[in-house]
């Protein structure tokens, strides 16, 4: 399954790296654009003047991770789409582009099913699509998770609960799947 990894899930540390984990365990293909991934850059600035440059260097590791989940930008697709947000069409053009099956997004408004359905693409809300994930193989999606985890105490230097990170990163139906 391929999943293009929307901008907002991206930018919340925690959950872009269990995302990240998942798809290198094999569980989905991750797939991004250029353009969605100068958004969550962007969007960092508000954690103060470092944060743009130290996402930068996170998106490189995605790209590094995932060569093939790459899209280049398609503005023949994204002319012919129409949404409520048109700074979401190139979203669905990558979507689109690259044969995805999915869009993760907490954006649910802005990708209304009957569009996305016409195009053979679904919205995913992160919480759901990772508690799928975990009910087909729940020993990977754990293994995930516990490794975001254990490198979120190193950041801290001390014990993180589980049911804390997950809950921040709003991934209630796999925090009680994971028994959080």
């Amino acid at each position: 399954m391929k999943a293009v990894l929307d901008a907002c899930v991206l930018y919340p540390t925690i959950l872009r790296e269990i995302l990240q984990r998942t798809g290198e365990a094999g569980l989905y293909q991750p797939v991004f654009s250029d353009r969605i991934l100068r958004e969550w850059v962007l969007a960092t600035a508000k954690l103060g003047d470092a944060a743009p440059a130290l996402a930068a260097g996170e998106a490189a590791l995605l790209r590094a991770a995932f060569p093939r989940g790459l899209v280049r930008a398609h503005p023949e697709i994204e002319a012919r789409l129409i949404l409520p947000d048109p700074d979401d069409v190139h979203v669905l053009a990558t979507a689109i582009a690259s044969g995805a099956d999915a869009i993760v997004t907490f954006n649910a408004q802005d990708f209304p099913g009957h569009v996305l359905s016409a195009e053979g693409i679904v919205r995913r809300d992160p919480d759901g699509f990772l508690w799928e994930m975990h009910s087909r193989n729940p020993q990977a999606v754990t293994r995930a998770v516990e490794a975001v985890r254990a490198r979120a105490e190193t950041v801290a230097g001390q014990p993180v609960a589980l049911k804390g990170l997950l809950k921040r990163a709003r991934l209630y139906r796999l925090g009680k799947a994971l028994g959080a």
